[in-house]
């Protein structure tokens, strides 16, 4: 057993902007007996975590149905998505106009259900003393295309700060983390400097700030929490004060602009299956007292409810019409079904 195992199930739900349903979903999921096959599932490396527990919980209760889980970055598992490789895939941003394209040519529908929130942290070594917090400001000029090959010492950022080198490490851009944190910090999705260790990994993000005194790197906050001890949060100051990744601060909507939901997008005959169906269900209603344990926020019980009747009604589509979901705050989910 891996050390993600005991306990992962996310939810989050946000969906469709209308969600009326004719008929409401269970209230706890009830597994068919005899269920087997096979569920394959890839992207975000962010959304991993959760979508590998869920599969470990679902298989203690159905062995016979192999859930395989892997990770190719948001954008590389959309790409497997979209050309019917794929029953789910995980993406810690909603899906883009040019893949929602890319899935109607391919008569590939789906059921977009956040399953979870997270605070996209900002860490740098242990051994960094001197940048406890930062701007966005700082990160935009360290992260911005016009950034690439000049701004490479920590002084350059703050002059007080020391004449070091400062090495960079961030997800890939097949990463839908590297779309959220570009669009949120630089202002365009995918406008980044190229001069920095990427990798749709984050355990590589980890032990390269880990391994790194002049290091500065980000990525979800479930790979922060597990790796505490080797690695320390950045408080972020967006104007209104220096403020930490965590779940209060995320759900007080003061950590912004890199709180974020994360999604799971469900192939539209593929849920039909009795599988997928059982699996989907207690991926939603299992999920919130296992989110907290893995690190990310769980939703309002009310979402969760909304989401599991949106996958009841089959409701396909993205309410987000391939637009990105910068500074949505847990109770805007709400809005958003109603």
């Amino acid at each position: 057993m891996n050390r993600w195992s005991c306990a992962r199930l996310l939810g989050l739900a946000l969906g469709g902007m209308a969600l009326a349903v004719a008929c409401a979903a269970p209230a706890t999921p009830t597994a068919a007996p005899g269920l087997r096959g096979e569920i394959r599932i890839d992207g975000s490396s962010t959304v991993f975590p959760i979508s590998e527990a869920v599969g470990e919980q679902f298989q203690k209760t159905h062995p016979e149905v192999r859930v395989v889980v892997g990770i190719s970055g948001t954008g590389g598992g959309f790409k497997k998505f979209c050309n019917g490789e794929t029953d789910i895939s995980d993406a810690s941003r909603p899906i883009l106009a040019s893949e929602m394209e890319a899935c109607a040519g391919k008569g590939i529908e789906y059921i977009e259900l956040p399953v979870a929130f997270d605070a996209l942290s900002v860490v740098v070594n242990p051994q960094n003393d001197w940048a406890a917090c930062m701007t966005v400001a700082e990160l935009k000029k360290i992260w911005e295309p016009e950034a690439q090959g000049k701004i490479t010492r920590w002084n350059q950022v703050r002059p007080e700060w020391p004449d070091a080198p400062l090495n960079l490490f961030g997800p890939g851009t097949d990463s839908g983390t590297f779309d959220y944190f570009t669009e949120a910090i630089v202002g365009k999705a995918k406008a980044s400097r190229g001069d920095y260790t990427a990798s749709e990994d984050d355990n590589v993000l980890v032990q390269g700030v880990a391994h790194d005194k002049y290091a500065l790197g980000y990525f979800g906050l479930a790979y922060y929490h597990e790796n505490q001890d080797k690695l320390k949060a950045v408080a972020i100051d967006n104007g209104k004060g220096c403020v930490l990744p965590s779940e209060q601060t995320v759900r007080d909507g003061t950590y912004q602009p890199l709180s974020r939901p994360l999604f799971i997008y469900v192939n539209r005959k593929a849920a039909d299956r009795p599988e997928v169906e059982a699996f989907i269900r207690f991926y939603l209603t299992e999920g919130p007292a296992l989110a907290r344990q893995v690190g990310y926020i769980p939703l309002p019980d009310e979402v969760y409810r909304l989401a599991l009747e949106r996958f009841t009604a089959r409701r396909v589509g993205s309410v987000f019409k391939g637009k990105p979901a910068v500074e949505v705050r847990l109770e805007d989910l709400l809005r958003l079904e109603r």
